[in-house]
Formats: structure tokens, C-alpha cells, sequence
């Protein structure tokens, strides 16, 4: 179906919303470009968007809030399409725990607004702020993706304008396979402004965790195994400086949900400010604390700050079960405000997140593999994440049965070509083992490097659906051209 558009509706919002030209950069500060960016408030004025760009021959990234680390939101030679005007909550059902809302509103709007009501989002990022639209264009998965699978398995119902102008509602009923292409396609296929999604019911602002010391990779996936029947959430942090025996050692953390009844104070929990993240850090301002980190922030500051962590989380896996708060536990990210900035600001500094998934049954071997090649090459992660993965249906995945281990990689003027070299040889080992790759990680893929780990099947499906939907090649950002080059358009 189609909306409307009014010819003077785009005289009348330039004075209100005018298009500014900016630095924009990837989530880990590596790649960056200047662009004119439109920031649109309604539907109708993303229509007109798409519609002077389609006359200009211009193309358009699509951007939300710019979590994803690398290139998916950024364009060197178009416009980027900026959507986070589009935020409003439009309905949220207290019975069945649905809420709608447009593309721009972040899952920190979401869990803000149904909290209260005893309502949390059923997936959740490292960080509250990626938006709606984001989130589901790279189809975002959380520390429960075990047992809840991703946002796009969560999503009922979507809004989506076509690179024509049109604006098609598709579902799982309805417009199957733009629904299962669009959540997952990075942008490609239109710009998503509504989504109805599903949360979760909750008793209390809290949750139980457990803290498990394990003394290597194995040990760790043991530990993690064994708690996937019962726990909510889990995820396990690796000291990936440690080596020998202790090779992959870590922490592992379990939560479980409190059942009816157990929190005594669930109307003091269930409050938005028993949520809030605290403002310091032993007495130290959270907004200065990337300051401190940047003084750790190389090899020798890094190994001590990793072996420091763990002493602390042995003593914390002799300990008894605690409570947290849900925003507590799951936006580690948040804790310390621009910490990324510890790694640099300027001058092609960053970091770069080499995401890897990779089938059960190899997990183990490969990781250690890849976490001793690390330590070979002399390029320590400074941030080692452990996750446990099940499959879903949506057909540029990266989702399976098994594991994903994340490893962060400090990025300079003078390594970066030594790192991405190195990121090569580790994506030989891994797409030699079967595992596949996450659009909102990756900065390191080369041309032709999906193909190798998507469903041909399902890749050339999206192609025919792109080809079809965006002759023109509307849409593009520097990561289509990156892994895709000109291939939508044969």
C-alpha cells in the first residue's frame, strides 16, 4: 500500500528539519566519511526523502543511532538517511506485553516505558541505545539468544518504505519474505519506521546471578552448557591474555528471573530510577573514568587489568548468588560513559569487534586456535565475550546452533594494516570450520567473504528480492559495497 505525498511537503520541511553535512563515523571510531544527512520525522517526509534522492541519482545508508561498529550506516559517495526523529512509543498492550513503536525509538525508550507495568524487552544489547530500526536491521541478539533467539525472532509485525516510495506492512502472514529478508538485510531492502514487538513479563526489577570461576575454554563451555536448561540469561568474559593450561580462562555469569512472589519490594524495583546505573565507580566520576582507562589502555595496562578482573571474579564465584538490577546486568556497555574513547578519538583510532560464530561441535577447538594465534601475533584482545547461539529463520543470518566469541582489537595508524591482516587469516580458520559472521561487528570481511557462510540458497533470494524491490541501487553504505560490490545489481 501506498502513502500519499503533498507537493509542497518538502518546501515546507526544509526550514524545520534542514539537511546538515557531517563527520560520520562506525560505532568503533575506525572508518569514518563526510555526508550529507536527512533526518526525517514522519513517514511521509522518508518518502520524500527517497524521493529527491531517486531524482538526484543519489544513493542513501541507512542510520539509527550508529552501534554497529563498523560500516553498515556509512557512505563516502551518497546521503545518509538518519531515522531517530522517528521516535515514538505508539501503543503498549499491558495484557499481552506488545508494544508499538516507531523506528528511531531506542530500546532504552522501550524498557523505560514498560518497566513500570512489569514489562522488559525480551532482547537487549550490550547497550540501551541502538534503535528500533537499527536493532532489527542487523537483527541484534542478547546474552539470552539461547534460549529467546533475536529481535527479529521477537518482532510480530513490521512497516517498511520501499525504495519506490511505497509503504508495505509485512509480517510473517503477510509479506513472508520481505519480513524474513528486511530483519537481518542491513539497510538494503527499504527503510523500517514501525515495528510491533514482543517483551516479556517480569515480577521484579531484579534478577538472581550466579558468578562461576573457570580456569580455561573448556572448562567455560562445560560450565555454560550445563546452566543452559535452567538460566535466562548467560554469557562468559575471557582473559584473553591468558595462556598454556589456562588458555580461555574466565568468568561465567547465570541470571534466572525472580518468580511471583520472591521480591519483596516489587513496586520499588519495578521503578525506573531502581534501574539507573550508578554515577561512580569507587567514588570516581563515571564521566572522567575513560580518562584512567586510556593510561591502561595498551598491552602491558590491559593484561594486568584482565588478570585483575578474574583474581576478583574467583573470589566473587566463591560467593553466594546476588541480585542485580536488569539494566545492571545487561548493559555492561553503559557503565562507564564513551569508555571506547579510552582506545583514541582521533587520527583512525579505535577498535575493531571480530565477532565469530561457529557450530558446536568445533567451537572449542577453533576458538583456542584462534585465541592462540592471537597471542602468536602479538595482538592481544583487550576484551574477550562468550555466548551460546540457536538458530533462526531469517535468510542473511548469522545466527546457528553454537557458540559466538567476540574478541575487541585496539586499532592504530600503525598496526591497522598488520591487524586486518591478521583478522584475515583468523576468518581462513573460521569459515574453514563452518562458522559464519554478524553485519553489526563486522569491519574486516572482504569481497565475495558472505558467500562463503550465508545459504546460497537464501543470498540469492535476497538478491532477487533487492533487484526487484530497488533496481536503481538506492540503498548502499560503504559495508554493501565492502562485502557486495556491484553483485545486487547482476
Amino acid at each position: 500500500m501506498g502513502l500519499s505525498r503533498r507537493g509542497n511537503r518538502m518546501s515546507e520541511r526544509a526550514s524545520a528539519y534542514p539537511p546538515s553535512f557531517e563527520y560520520v563515523e562506525g560505532w568503533g571510531m575506525v572508518e569514518g566519511h563526510h555526508s550529507r544527512v536527512l533526518r526525517p520525522a514522519s513517514v511521509e517526509e522518508v518518502q520524500d526523502d527517497l524521493e529527491g534522492a531517486r531524482k538526484a541519482r543519489v544513493s542513501l545508508a541507512l542510520r539509527g543511532a550508529g552501534c554497529s561498529y563498523g560500516d553498515p550506516s556509512i557512505t563516502r559517495d551518497g546521503h545518509v538517511l538518519d531515522l531517530t526523529r522517528l521516535n515514538r512509543i505508539l501503543a503498549f498492550d499491558d495484557e499481552s506485553g506488545v508494544v508499538e513503536v516507531e523506528s528511531g525509538v531506542t530500546l532504552e525508550q522501550i524498557w523505560k516505558h514498560i518497566l513500570p507495568r512489569g514489562w522488559w524487552p525480551k532482547v537487549c544489547s550490550g547497550t540501551m541505545f541502538p534503535t528500533t530500526g537499527g536493532a532489527l536491521g542487523m537483527n541484534i541478539h542478547g546474552k539470552n539468544n539461547f534460549r529467546v533467539g533475536t529481535w527479529g525472532d521477537n518482532t510480530l509485525e513490521l512497516d517498511i518504505v520501499l525504495p519506490s516510495g511505497e509503504l508495505e506492512t509485512c509480517s510473517r502472514e503477510q509479506n513472508s519474505e520481505l519480513f524474513h529478508a528486511a530483519i537481518g538485510g542491513f539497510g538494503m531492502l527499504g527503510a523500517i519506521c514501525r515495528a510491533k514487538l514482543q517483551t516479556t513479563r517480569i515480577h521484579s526489577g531484579e534478577i538472581d546471578v550466579v558468578g562461576i570461576s573457570t580456569h580455561n575454554l573448556g572448562e567455560m563451555m562445560e560450565r555454560m552448557d550445563a546452566q543452559c536448561s535452567s538460566a535466562d540469561y548467560l554469557v562468559g568474559w575471557i582473559d584473553c591474555f591468558a595462556s598454556g593450561d589456562c588458555l580461555g580462562r574466565g568468568l561465567v555469569h547465570a541470571a534466572h528471573y525472580l518468580a511471583p512472589g520472591v521480591d519483596p519490594e516489587p513496586e520499588q524495583t519495578l521503578t525506573v530510577a531502581h534501574q539507573e546505573l550508578p554515577g561512580s565507580i569507587m567514588g570516581f566520576p563515571k564521566a572522567q573514568l575513560w580518562r584512567a582507562l586510556y593510561l591502561f589502555n595498551h598491552d602491558p595496562g590491559m593484561r594486568m587489568v584482565n588478570a585483575a578482573k578474574y583474581m576478583a571474579g574467583r573470589l566473587e564465584g566463591m560467593a553466594e548468588p546476588y541480585r542485580q538490577s536488569h539494566a545492571g546486568f545487561n548493559f555492561l556497555l553503559d557503565y562507564v560513559p564513551n569508555w571506547k574513547w579510552a582506545y583514541g578519538r582521533h587520527g583512525r583510532r579505535g577498535l575493531i569487534q571480530y565477532q565469530s560464530f561457529l557450530p558446536a561441535d568445533v567451537a572449542e577447538r577453533v576458538y583456542a586456535e584462534l585465541l592462540t594465534l592471537c597471542q602468536r601475533r602479538s595482538f592481544n584482545p583487550y576484551l574477550g565475550v562468550l555466548k551460546r547461539h540457536k538458530p533462526d529463520p531469517f535468510w542473511l543470518t548469522h545466527a546457528l546452533d553454537g557458540w559466538s566469541l567476540a574478541l575487541d582489537f585496539k586499532v592504530t595508524p600503525k598496526n591497522r594494516a598488520a591487524l586486518f591482516g591478521h583478522c584475515e587469516e583468523m576468518t581462513t580458520i573460521v569459515l574453514a570450520a563452518g562458522g559464519k559472521f554478524y553485519f553489526a561487528k563486522d569491519q574486516v570481511l572482504g569481497l565475495g567473504d558472505p558467500q562463503r557462510f550465508l545459504s546460497t540458497e537464501r543470498l540469492e533470494a535476497f538478491k532477487a528480492l533487492k533487484r526487484s524491490l530497488d533496481p536503481g541501487n538506492l540503498f548502499q553504505s560503504e559495508m554493501s559495497r565492502r562485502l557486495f560490490g556491484n553483485s545486487f545489481l547482476s
